[in-house]
């Protein structure tokens, strides 16, 4: 699986890009599943409007309606209720699944109880975009900070497809947001390597090569 790792979702020509190459091919001739249940699970995205307007691409975070051939609709919570045979063919054929943000612990959890999280090292060729929370969840931990709703485990544990953390949503004193000290602080949390992303910004991940894109700021911090 190939990740697109975006603090707000495809928010500049670069990370647009950046989502291209990584697909192989235009948008245009590309299918797509949309992933809103991370938006269930935190307070300030759902359920309701926000949930709506992501799945229907009139979200402010550019992500269903960038021009796809086709985008679906992949309802994490529902899938443990339906045969496997009616869902994972189908992502199987997908070449992007785009994530919400909202809760990551949820999102967490969801995956792994539908079982999307024990497809991924199968989807070699597909492309994950993740808007923050859908791009915190492939990390090894999200922080206290960021814990919200609470898993059964117990701590603030995500899928470690990649070993560092991401805090989206880095802003400068004057915007809303996540300020560098705030950043500077959960990092030395964090056991693992991580970034502080803004909504200009995006990683990607092929393989073990990891690169930033970005039109705006970002800083990487070592553990």
């Amino acid at each position: 699986m190939k990740l697109l790792l975006t603090s707000a979702g495809v928010s500049n020509p670069s990370i647009l890009d950046a989502l291209v190459e990584l697909l192989g091919k235009p948008i245009g001739e590309s299918t797509a599943l949309c992933i809103p249940t991370a938006q269930y699970g935190h307070p300030w995205v759902g359920p309701g409007v926000k949930a709506w307007e992501f799945i229907s691409g009139r979200s402010e975070n550019h992500m269903v309606d960038l021009g796809w051939k086709s985008v679906g609709v992949l309802e994490l919570t529902a899938l443990p209720s339906i045969d496997e045979s009616r869902w994972k063919p189908l992502v199987r054929e997908t070449d992007a699944l785009l994530v919400a943000g909202g809760d990551a612990l949820y999102l967490s959890h969801w995956m792994r109880q539908s079982g999307l999280a024990e497809m991924l090292p199968s989807l070699s060729r597909m492309v994950w975009v993740g808007l923050s929370a859908g791009s915190m969840v492939m990390t090894p931990r999200i922080g206290k900070e960021f814990v919200g709703w609470q898993p059964p485990s117990g701590d603030d544990s995500t899928l470690a497809v990649v070993d560092f953390s991401i805090c989206p949503h880095l802003a400068t004193i004057e915007l809303p947001g996540n300020s560098m000290a705030a950043a500077e602080k959960w990092a030395a949390g964090i056991a693992s390597p991580s970034y502080a992303i803004d909504d200009q910004t995006a990683i990607t991940v092929v393989d073990d090569s990891v690169s930033v894109v970005s039109e705006g700021h970002w800083r990487h911090f070592s553990p």
